[in-house]
């Protein structure tokens, strides 16, 4: 089996930001609790926005490794962790990136999509991002589900299947805009974040130490 069972939002949001900040800031990866917390309760590129607090992150990264889903290392003078999808899922990149959007900022469209993975995979098309949707879509498994066109929608959007079959009511409430750009303000402000964490890593801080 690719999981275990259903994941709840916030273990879907964890492994979302361990999957994203794997590719995305490979120099602070693995994450430590207060970091992948931080990660979490992002504002930019996150839909929807949390609040969670350490407690609740570590609670649920304890259920998470007992299901072998999320690992710490060891050694380090303090807990890291990092995620086994690469082993549960055995995905390609552009599929693994694709599912790290979904899973972070709910259904969206191709266009969405190929704007939002670029800083983990560029995709030279729209078409080429629902090539790697179709293949996910198949088998006996299937990662997601293409959501049928709503009023009010220009395009149809994808969503992943990890939580269950979605809710089409409230999975496609918000009518599709035009694809963002592909460095929006969402994105300066992750690569703002971003600089903040290499910095640490640069002074030897760790989010713990602040």
């Amino acid at each position: 089996m690719r999981l275990p069972r259903e994941l709840d939002p916030i273990e879907i949001r964890e492994l979302g930001c361990l999957l994203e900040k794997e590719r995305t800031t490979p120099d602070g990866y693995p994450l430590s609790l207060n970091a992948l917390t931080s990660a979490c309760n992002q504002k930019s590129n996150r839909e929807p926005v949390m609040r969670l607090t350490a407690s609740e992150v570590d609670s649920v990264l304890a259920r998470l490794r007992s299901e072998v889903l999320v690992w710490p290392e060891e050694g380090a003078r303090t807990r890291k962790w990092t995620h086994n999808l690469d082993r549960k899922w055995e995905l390609s990149p552009a599929a693994m990136a694709v599912m790290t959007v979904l899973m972070l900022r709910g259904p969206q469209t191709p266009g969405e999509l190929r704007a939002r993975t670029e800083r983990m995979v560029p995709f030279a098309s729209s078409a080429d991002v629902e090539s790697t949707l179709v293949g996910l879509a198949e088998g006996d498994e299937p990662f997601v589900v293409h959501l049928a066109r709503q009023p009010g929608q220009k395009e149809a959007r994808w969503t992943h299947l990890v939580g269950g079959e979605p809710d089409i009511e409230t999975a496609v409430f918000v009518p599709s805009a035009a694809p963002p750009p592909a460095w929006g303000l969402s994105e300066r402000l992750a690569e703002l974040e971003e600089r903040v964490v290499r910095l640490e890593l640069a002074l030897g801080l760790d989010s713990d130490d602040l």
